[in-house]
């Protein structure tokens, strides 16, 4: 299996436009489990975050395979989420990915 872990720190805007953005993208991204093979779980955690954070939101996700990671990067519908809920409000992204 492996683990996909993004973290993403949002452009400036608003506290309202940031909470609608992180609403929007967690709903999204969370409704990809069913509709994109070989995702096991996926997670988006946007609430809770202490002040020693340099990072907005974070995706922890894991798949059956590195051929299954493929498969979603490339997903039309993991497209269409990361292109219109995620990257244009997106100012920086880190990603790991391991096996475990």
């Amino acid at each position: 299996m492996v683990k996909h872990i993004i973290l993403w720190t949002l452009k400036e805007m608003s506290d309202e436009e940031k909470a609608n953005v992180k609403a929007e993208a967690k709903a999204n991204l969370e409704a990809l489990k069913g509709k994109v093979p070989g995702i096991v779980d996926i997670k988006v955690y946007t609430e809770g975050r202490l002040g020693s954070s340099t990072a907005d939101m974070m995706l922890d996700s894991t798949f059956e395979s590195p051929e299954a990671l493929q498969v979603y990067s490339k997903h039309p519908d993991h497209v269409a989420v990361a292109s219109t809920k995620v990257r244009p409000y997106t100012a920086s992204r880190s990603c790991l990915d391991f096996e475990i």
